[in-house]
């Protein structure tokens, strides 16, 4: 038998099972497809089409930086973007861009067109698929795109 909570009293909350917290979800990742394919629509670049591969790359990138608090495409242990896909059976990596503490898809896509590097990732006619990874937590949302060939 449970208890019921007495009216007006707060319930107590379960403990976080999973820090730093939950993924943004799938809308905030299929949103910065859209935005990319849009960018890309406006170069006179095919549309980029979505890889569960990369999407798991990027999102498990993605929470691998909240959970560890850093920032960089070159992880703690030393591992590059090409090192991590290549662990992950991937060999078409073509680039990465990350970003963090962009609240949504147009935040963080307006970041990254204003900053060259990003751009060119993003308008790169040659690559063909792509994977977006989102994770929140402390000083996040943490943002990954994966380019592939």
């Amino acid at each position: 038998m449970t208890k019921k909570p007495k009216p007006g009293k707060p319930t107590k909350k379960p403990k976080e099972t999973q820090p730093p917290g939950p993924s943004t979800g799938d809308a905030a990742e299929a949103a910065v497809v859209s935005l990319v394919n849009i960018e890309r629509a406006k170069a006179g670049c095919k549309p980029l089409k979505p890889s569960g591969g990369l999407a798991d790359l990027a999102g498990a990138f993605s929470l691998d930086m909240a959970l560890r608090g850093f920032f960089d495409h070159t992880d703690p242990d030393g591992l590059t973007p090409w090192d991590r896909a290549s662990a992950a059976g991937i060999t078409t990596l073509g680039g990465e861009n990350i970003a963090r503490g962009q609240a949504d898809a147009e935040a963080v896509m307006a970041a990254w067109m204003g900053s060259p590097g990003h751009r060119a990732n993003i308008l790169n006619c040659d690559y063909k698929t792509i994977g977006v990874g989102v994770q929140n937590g402390l000083g996040g949302p943490w943002w990954t795109q994966e380019f592939g060939y």
